[in-house]
C-alpha cells in the first residue's frame, strides 16, 4: 500500500470569480450562470437535478449545455474549482486535484469533445493514464458528453487495468465477483449463517463476505467480526470479510483485536455532507488507511488493497448539502477522493435512496452507467449494485436491465443479497441468482483463488471442452451444515426465507411469485395515511403539519418532510422539556398502527421512571428525520424522540418495520465537545438510531423499554452517536 502524500502538499488553482457561460445555438442564446450550472444542464433530467433546478428546462438547452461544455478545454475546467457555499475549496475538491500533472500537461489543452474522440480511439492503457491526470470535475463533464454505447465500451476497454488484491484478485479479464451480502434486521447470527451458506453454495462472496449491521456498537461488530471470520474459516471459502459499520467503530475493533480484514466507509462528494451527515473527515480517512497499512490483518497474506467506499448519486441532495453541485459530479468528487487509498473494492448503489434522487428505471439506469464509468475512468475498481425501494418508480425489469448493461460494460462485481431482498436495509439488489446467470450469459468466472475452492467443493465443475458450468452441489446450502437437524434450525431464524428451490440459475418460480406478490403488497403500504382514531387511543397528543401538502410532495421531495408548516411553527413555543416524543408515518404508516400502541405506555413508563419532563406526544403526517430539528429547536428539547415508519421491505410483515430516531440538542460544553470529536464546528444535533422494530425484528414491547434505556444513555452522558459509544466505551473501561 502506498504512502498518501500529504493533503496541504496538493497544488490548488486561484480562486476566481464565478464565470457566465453562453452559446448560441440555431439563432438562440443559452447562458449559464457558472459552471456547476452548466454540468446540471448538461446531464439528463433526474429527479434530484429538478428539484435541486438544475436540470435543463428541454432537450435544446440540454444539447447547448452539452456543445458548450464539449468546447472547453480541460485547462478551463482546472482553472474553475467548484465552490462551497462559503466561497471556499473543500477537502474533497482538494484531494481530486492530486493528479498526474505531467500527463495533465499533455492533454490540458484538448477541448473536452477532443478528449472525446481520442479516448473513444485508445486503448485500456492510455484510458486509465489520462483517467489519473483528471479530477472528478473533468470526469463528470466527460460523462456528459458520452451516450449509452461509449459510457459502456470505455468502462470495458478500463476492466483490466481496475482489478485490485487481498485474499482474492478482483476485476480481472473474464470475470464476474460478487459481494456476499447476509444482513439481518437484528443481527441474529444464526441468520448471517444460513444466507452466508447459501451465498457460498452459488457461487458468491470472492469479492467479501460483507455485513450491514443493524446495531452499530463496538461490542456487537466485533461479535459479528469474529462470526463472519468464523464461517470463512469452517468453509474454507478464501475471501475476505467486512462489517460495513462506522469508520470509527471498526477502528475501536481493529484495536481491540478483531478481524477488520476490509475497512469501509461510505463517502460523499462535499464536505459538508461527509463531515456534517456522515462524521467523517479526510483526516480521519488517512488515519483509517494508515492504520490499515500498518496493521491490517491481511499485510501478512499479501493483500496490496484494504480499503472499502460505498458511494452512489443522490446522498448529497438527499441531504441539501450538495453546494449546488449536481449528482453525477458530486459521484465523481467521491471517485477523486476513494483514489486516494487505492482501495479493494468500490461500490456504487445508486438507486439505494428513492425517487428524491431517480424516481424510474431509466434514471437509474442511466446514472449507474455514468457511475460505473466514471469510477473506471479514476482507476477505482468498480462494483455496481442497480438497486431500488419500493417508495420508488423503479422496478425488479428496470434493475435487471441495467444488470445486463453494467455487465456488458465490465463491472467487476455485483451484490448478492438473497432473493434480492435486504430483510435489513429495506431495499432491493442483485442475487446470487444474478451473479449466476451474468456468469452464464456472458461466459465469465469467479475470482481464480475462489474458483478453485468452489470445484473442489461440487459447486462448480468443468465439462469435457473445459466449459465452468454448475457443479452438483451449486445452490446446496446445507452442504455447509453438520446436519439436517443443524439446517433446519438455522433455517427458523431467516425472515422472508421464501424458499431455495432453484430451476438452473433462476429461483424456482414458485419462490418468485411468492417474492414478488410479498413486494406489491409492501409497496402498497407506502400510500396508507396515518388512522387519527387509532392514534387516539395512546393518549393526549398534537397533530401537526410539514410543508409537505400531500403524499406525492412527500415522496418526491424529502426536503418538505424536514421542516414544519408556517403554521404549526408558530404554534409552538419553548417547553425546555427533557424529552420530546414526535411520531410520524414516513415512509410507511403501517409501521406506525401495527407498533405505536404497544410501545408509546413502555417507553413513556421508562421515562417517567427518572422523571424526566416529557413534552407532549406529537403526531406530524408527512414527516422525515431531519424534523427532528426544527421542532426540537421551537420547543427547546433536549432530546427528540422520532418513531418513524421505514421504506417497506420484502414482504408484507417487513411493511410494518418502525425506527426510533434520537436526535441530542448539543449546546455550551458539549457543542465544543461535539464539535472537535467529529470535526464539524458547525454541529448543533447527534444522532443515535434503533431500526427494524416490528414482528419480525425488535418487537414493540421489547422496543419501547430499548429505546427507553437508550434516551437515558444520552441524557446521562450528554452525548448520542459515535460520541455517545466512546463515552460508554470509557464508562466500560
Amino acid at each position: 500500500m502506498k504512502a498518501l502524500s500529504p493533503v496541504s502538499e496538493i497544488r490548488l488553482p486561484a480562486i476566481t470569480t464565478a464565470t457566465p457561460l453562453s452559446i448560441e445555438l440555431m439563432d438562440a442564446s443559452y447562458h449559464f450562470r457558472d459552471l456547476k450550472h452548466l454540468l446540471g444542464a448538461a446531464d439528463i433530467s433526474k429527479a434530484g437535478e429538478r428539484i435541486a433546478g438544475l436540470a435543463a428546462q428541454d432537450e435544446v438547452e440540454r444539447e447547448a449545455a452539452r456543445k458548450l461544455l464539449s468546447s472547453l478545454t480541460l485547462q478551463q475546467l482546472y482553472d474553475m474549482p467548484l465552490l462551497d457555499n462559503r466561497g471556499k475549496i473543500d477537502a474533497i475538491m482538494q484531494v481530486n486535484y492530486d493528479i498526474d500533472l505531467t500527463k495533465f500537461s499533455d492533454i490540458s489543452a484538448l477541448t473536452l469533445g477532443e478528449l472525446k474522440n481520442h479516448l473513444l480511439a485508445s486503448n485500456g492503457e492510455e484510458i486509465r493514464a489520462v483517467g489519473q491526470a483528471m479530477t472528478g470535475v473533468m470526469v463528470s463533464a466527460l460523462a456528459k458528453l458520452l451516450d449509452v454505447h461509449e459510457l459502456i465500451l470505455l468502462a470495458k476497454r478500463l476492466k483490466k487495468s481496475a482489478s485490485a488484491k487481498a485474499r482474492t484478485r478482483v476485476g480481472l479479464s473474464g470475470t464476474l465477483s460478487s459481494r456476499l451480502q447476509p444482513n439481518h434486521p437484528t443481527d441474529n447470527l444464526s441468520g448471517m449463517t444460513l444466507l452466508a451458506y447459501t451465498g457460498f453454495s452459488m457461487g458468491a462472496g470472492d469479492a467479501l463476505l460483507g455485513l450491514n449491521p443493524a446495531i452499530d456498537t463496538v461490542e456487537n461488530i466485533s461479535a459479528t467480526l469474529h462470526h463472519l471470520d468464523k464461517i470463512r474459516r469452517e468453509t474454507g471459502a478464501p475471501t475476505q470479510i467486512c462489517v460495513l459499520s462506522h469508520i470509527k467503530t471498526q477502528l475501536a475493533c481493529l484495536e481491540q483485536g478483531a478481524p477488520v480484514e476490509i475497512m469501509f466507509q461510505s463517502l460523499a462528494g462535499t464536505e459538508s455532507t461527509l463531515t456534517g451527515e456522515f462524521d467523517v473527515t479526510v483526516e480521519l480517512l488517512d488515519r483509517a488507511y494508515n492504520t490499515m497499512r500498518e496493521q491490517g490483518p491481511l499485510i501478512a497474506e499479501g493483500a496490496e488493497n484494504m480499503m472499502y467506499f460505498e458511494t452512489g448519486q443522490g446522498s448529497e441532495l438527499t441531504y441539501n448539502k450538495h453546494e449546488g453541485i449536481d449528482m453525477a459530479t458530486c459521484e465523481a468528487l467521491c471517485y477523486g477522493l476513494a483514489r486516494r487509498y487505492s482501495p479493494f473494492m468500490v461500490n456504487n448503489v445508486t438507486g439505494f435512496i428513492g425517487p428524491e434522487t431517480h424516481v424510474d428505471n431509466f434514471e437509474m439506469t442511466y446514472s449507474c452507467l455514468q457511475d460505473h464509468f466514471m469510477g473506471k475512468m479514476m482507476g477505482l475498481p468498480m462494483g455496481m449494485a442497480p438497486c431500488f425501494t419500493l417508495h420508488s418508480q423503479i422496478t425488479a425489469e428496470g434493475q435487471q436491465m441495467a444488470t445486463e448493461l453494467l455487465t456488458a460494460a465490465g463491472a467487476n462485481f455485483f451484490m448478492d443479497v438473497y432473493l434480492g431482498n435486504d430483510r435489513m436495509l429495506a431495499y432491493f439488489d442483485t442475487s446470487g441468482h444474478d451473479d449466476q446467470t451474468m456468469r452464464e450469459i456472458y461466459d465469465l468466472e469467479p475470482a481464480p483463488e475462489y474458483l478453485q475452492w468452489a470445484l473442489s467443493r461440487g459447486i462448480f465443475a468443468r465439462d469435457d471442452d473445459g466449459q465452468l458450468q454448475r457443479g452438483p452441489n451449486w445452490g446446496k446450502p446445507e452442504q455447509f451444515c453438520q446436519s439436517e437437524l443443524d439446517y433446519q434450525r438455522l433455517l427458523e431464524s431467516v425472515p422472508a426465507a421464501y424458499g431455495f428451490d432453484n430451476a438452473g440459475p433462476r429461483p424456482a418460480d414458485e419462490v418468485t411469485r411468492t417474492l414478488r406478490s410479498n413486494q406489491a403488497i409492501a409497496r402498497e403500504a407506502i400510500y396508507a395515511d396515518l388512522d387519527r382514531d387509532l392514534l387516539a387511543a395512546i393518549g393526549p397528543q398534537r397533530w401537526l403539519t410539514t410543508e409537505a401538502t400531500d403524499k406525492h410532495e412527500h415522496l418526491s421531495n424529502p426536503e418538505l418532510g424536514s421542516h414544519l408548516s408556517a403554521e404549526s411553527l408558530a404554534s409552538l413555543t419553548a417547553e425546555n422539556s427533557d424529552v420530546q416524543i414526535v411520531i410520524s408515518d414516513g415512509l410507511s404508516a403501517e409501521a406506525v398502527h401495527h407498533n405505536i400502541p404497544q410501545l408509546i405506555p413502555v417507553l413513556q413508563d421508562g421515562l417517567a421512571s427518572r422523571d424526566y419532563n416529557v413534552g407532549m406526544t406529537t403526531i406530524v403526517p408527512y414527516g422525515r428525520v431531519k424534523l427532528c430539528e426544527p421542532v426540537g429547536e421551537a420547543l427547546n428539547t433536549r432530546l427528540i424522540i422520532l418513531l418513524i415508519g421505514e421504506r417497506p421491505g420484502g414482504d408484507a410483515q417487513a411493511s410494518r418495520s418502525l425506527s426510533a430516531y434520537f436526535a441530542y440538542q448539543v449546546t455550551g460544553e458539549e457543542q465544543a465537545e461535539a464539535a472537535a470529536f467529529s470535526g464539524n464546528p458547525d454541529i448543533r444535533w447527534e444522532y443515535t438510531v434503533i431500526s427494524n422494530i416490528y414482528g419480525g425484528g425488535l418487537p414493540p414491547l421489547e422496543a419501547g423499554s430499548v429505546i427507553a434505556e437508550k434516551a437515558m444513555q444520552i441524557l446521562g452522558f450528554g452525548a448520542a452517536g459515535n460520541r455517545l459509544e466512546a463515552r460508554l466505551k470509557q464508562s466500560a473501561a
